[in-house]
């Protein structure tokens, strides 16, 4: 297909910037350029109908890291870089609630919980013991007690009798969070195109070349916010990783509210619309999972629905109403990597599964690095 005169003048003509992908970081980027250099043209491409990865396809956990996942995480990081990665998340956080309000992007504080399968005694000591400590190191950033031990009020089976709570974890609802991010972002005047797949790139000393799917074009500057699929146009320690999710049918009556990690975080459920989302299991087959294939396996969804059943939902009849997955970013170590990789190209990837919380901080810090 051949682009007419005005498309490619309209479109694609004195780009200053150029963001590959539309999810939170892509449109937080966006954000910051325009607060920094205001009269400047800025495209984005998505390769998607709607922003493809994970932001629009997460669990909504406006959280910062469970208690055993902090544990976790002082085996291989130092007390301050876990200490550092914490107050990013929650500054992330902030910024995200005090760029787009709590109202429109639903947030509630409802609360973090952790759940401890009944046979892990292991995992479970270790974090009864260990939560004086953690709550010590996080007193910098919360000037408060972050962790406590409440009894299973919510009648979860197949669990210990008390779990983790985090007072200050909560929740929003991501369609609402993207729908405002997009508005904000199309109201100043950036252009977004969907369905536009960016497949290559190469730069000289001013300019750098885009070759996508649909066009050849130039570009002052190229921003490149694709987290998972990073690995596509740029080398670097980003790997994909699937995330399966369903939701059931309303449920009435429903008695769970809050965020929920189950099995070291590697299983997640909330509640939503009086129902509840529940994902997870990619710990079950690493290496299936390491995709950039939106599908669900017959395994890890068998396992999701055995939990349902017999741990959150024991005594409750469901059904499940949809199925879907995301891809996230990760890699051995968890912070992200936002950084300049050649005269005028930059990248902010590797949210490693935290989107919601790091999402728009990233964006701020990619958006910073424009001199």
């Amino acid at each position: 297909m051949n682009l007419s005169y005005w498309e490619i003048k309209t479109w694609f003509t004195k780009v200053d910037f150029t963001i590959v992908g539309s999810g939170i970081v892509g449109l937080t980027t966006a954000l910051w350029l325009k607060n920094r250099f205001p009269k400047s043209n800025i495209l984005i491409l998505e390769k998607g109908v709607l922003p493809q990865g994970a932001s629009t396809k997460n669990a909504g956990f406006a959280c910062f890291g469970s208690l055993s996942e902090i544990i976790d995480d002082l085996q291989s990081h130092s007390e301050q870089d876990v200490l550092s990665l914490v107050k990013k998340r929650v500054d992330g956080l902030s910024l995200l609630r005090e760029t787009l309000g709590d109202a429109s992007i639903n947030y509630k504080e409802l609360g973090g919980y952790e759940l401890f399968p009944k046979e892990n005694e292991e995992l479970f000591n270790t974090c009864t013991e260990e939560q004086n400590n953690i709550n010590k190191l996080l007193n910098p950033v919360f000037r408060d007690d972050v962790f406590s031990f409440k009894e299973n009020s919510f009648n979860f089976k197949n669990i210990k009798s008390e779990y983790s709570f985090n007072k200050f974890e909560g929740q929003i609802d991501t369609g609402k969070m993207m729908s405002e991010l997009l508005k904000k972002v199309l109201s100043l005047g950036v252009k977004i195109i969907n369905s536009c797949v960016v497949e290559s790139f190469s730069e000289d000393l001013n300019t750098v070349k885009i070759k996508t799917n649909h066009i050849e074009f130039q570009t002052s500057k190229l921003l490149i916010a694709t987290n998972g699929f990073a690995s596509r146009l740029i080398d670097e320690a980003v790997k994909p990783a699937r995330a399966q999710v369903l939701i059931t049918k309303p449920i009435k009556d429903l008695h769970i509210k809050g965020t929920f990690h189950l099995d070291r975080g590697y299983y997640y459920f909330r509640n939503i619309d009086n129902r509840i989302l529940f994902g997870g299991g990619r710990h079950l087959d690493f290496k299936t999972e390491e995709t950039e294939e939106f599908n669900e396996t017959e395994r890890i969804q068998n396992s999701l629905e055995t939990i349902l059943k017999e741990t959150i939902l024991p005594d409750t009849d469901f059904e499940i109403d949809h199925r879907w997955s995301g891809i996230m970013g990760v890699g051995k170590q968890k912070n992200a990597i936002v950084k300049q990789l050649g005269n005028n190209v930059y990248c902010g990837v590797r949210l490693g599964g935290m989107g919601i919380a790091i999402g728009s901080i990233v964006g701020k810090e990619l958006a910073d690095l424009i001199e």
